[in-house]
């Protein structure tokens, strides 16, 4: 193991004294997520500018056998960027790798650094009458290379899948140094191993994603945004159901939004308001998007088929965007909900999936298992009801939470309860988040042991040192 001064010369060697920083203060933003649940030590923080530099940096941690933990733009909420407590490890940021490499709306297709902002990326792709669907709340900050490192999903997996589906060709640097481009744009490549497909999900632990080609898509000319209201979750669930049916391919967003979640987001987001008459128990965004002009007809569509729920009560409010304004104003208070539920109280979010159709067993089963168990936790749930995908919240007011003495052991009794639940429904207990270093134990617990067999057989041949994110994905064999 190398001492730090030591580890710190050798990436400015590599990479120049100016991309790379080892000061406390300096280091501060890239060693602790911003939750402030998880911080760690480490040597110093390296900021390569190139794809070359990257295999430099790896080539040496892989010979002198020092850690390196890959992080993007450190949004993760599971504590997989950042690095462990041993000090002589490096964080390697792609922050500096930002580049556009290739736009073609001919192909249809984008090319970028790992290190891309996904903001900036939604900018290039609309500056071409185009739009790279991956849509998430921490859009502004987060990279392109994490979010295929954690197969990130967000509110338009519905229509267009999660980013596994959006990528047609990736460039990595592999533990040792070496460097494979698979940057293709084509969309039929049928010449064996789909190898890209290791590399998302993996979440670093298997090599460094450097760069990425894109899919994109046209730019929908009319949008329609609605917010129903309604007063069971199995109303919700059905009405959700019934939207897909009535809108294949049309069909952008569809998340579901408890009361509870409601009134946190009013309580804590400035110059919010809930956009229906009366508070309804469960509320469902949807969003209908069209590559048409001025099509009329989507919102009359949308409201042909409402009707019959509206009539019959099972929807007992509902509101159409009727401009832009209005729609972002709705889409604020979904975006607002990691933020909001900071200020309100120790959220302790479980990011489970179950069939659709199960979801109110699940939410169901759930609110009693916290009444019983954990009756100073109070359900809030937000989540991608499309596909299944909930941010089961059990949210614990600050003061309270204080007051519990073992913190970790509580959260863990919490988590298990409901993955418990989510299991015994064939559903997970991560859908889109990833695992980090929070959730593996929970792969020991609920993963099947010939795949995480299959899993090591993998990390092993592409890391035989273990030197690329350790302690993460992975429990110890």
């Amino acid at each position: 193991m190398k001492q730090q001064q030591e580890v710190v010369a050798a990436m400015r060697g590599l990479v120049g004294d100016t991309d790379v920083v080892d000061t406390a203060a300096d280091m501060q933003a890239y060693v602790a997520d911003w939750w402030g649940r998880n911080a760690g030590v480490a040597a110093c923080v390296v900021f390569p500018r190139s794809t070359e530099a990257v295999s430099k940096v790896l080539a040496w941690c892989n010979e002198h056998d020092v850690s390196v933990f890959p992080q993007g733009g450190n949004t993760s909420v599971c504590g997989g960027a950042i690095p462990d407590q041993q000090g002589c490890s490096i964080v390697l940021n792609l922050l500096r790798m930002n580049r556009i490499r290739d736009i073609n709306p001919r192909d249809n297709a984008m090319t970028v650094d790992g290190g891309c902002v996904l903001g900036v990326i939604h900018e290039a792709a609309l500056s071409v009458e185009r739009i790279f669907p991956l849509s998430l709340g921490a859009e502004g900050s987060c990279q392109i290379g994490g979010n295929l490192s954690t197969n990130a999903g967000g509110t338009n997996v519905l229509r267009y899948g999660n980013t596994r589906d959006l990528v047609l060709g990736v460039e990595v640097v592999l533990p040792d140094g070496t460097i494979w481009n698979g940057l293709r744009t084509l969309r039929k490549n049928n010449s064996g191993y789909d190898m890209k497909h290791l590399f998302m999900g993996a979440e670093g632990t298997l090599g460094v994603i450097t760069g990425a080609s894109l899919k994109l898509f046209p730019k929908p000319r009319t949008v329609v945004t609605a917010l129903l209201g309604l007063a069971t979750v199995e109303a919700a669930v059905d009405e959700g159901l019934r939207l897909q049916g009535a809108f294949p391919g049309t069909l952008d967003g569809l998340e579901i939004i408890s009361r509870s979640e409601m009134e946190i987001v009013l309580a804590h987001a400035h110059g919010t308001r809930d956009p229906l008459a009366q508070p309804a128990n469960w509320y469902v965004l949807v969003e209908l998007a069209t590559p048409q002009a001025n099509d009329d007809t989507l919102s009359e569509k949308l409201m042909t088929v409402l009707t019959p729920s509206l009539e019959s009560g099972a929807i007992e409010d509902a509101i159409v965007a009727s401009s832009e304004k209005q729609r972002q104003d709705i889409w604020k208070i979904r975006h607002a909900v990691t933020e909001c539920n900071r200020h309100e109280g120790m959220g302790l979010s479980h990011d489970i999936a179950v069939p659709i159709h199960r979801i109110p067993d699940f939410i169901a089963q759930a609110e009693a298992t916290v009444k019983r168990e954990f009756p100073i936790a109070r359900q809030v749930v937000v989540g991608h009801m499309g596909d299944g995908n909930l941010h089961y919240i059990t949210m614990i007011p600050h003061d309270v939470w204080a007051g519990i003495e073992d913190k970790p052991a509580y959260a863990r009794r919490v988590a298990h309860a409901l993955y418990d639940i989510a299991a015994s429904m064939g559903g997970t207990f991560s859908a889109e988040h990833g695992i980090g270093s929070a959730h593996v134990a929970e792969m020991s617990k609920y993963k099947d042991p010939v795949e995480l067999a299959m899993m090591r057989q993998v990390k092993g041949l592409f890391d035989p040192k273990g030197i690329m994110n350790p302690g993460r994905v992975l429990p110890a064999a």
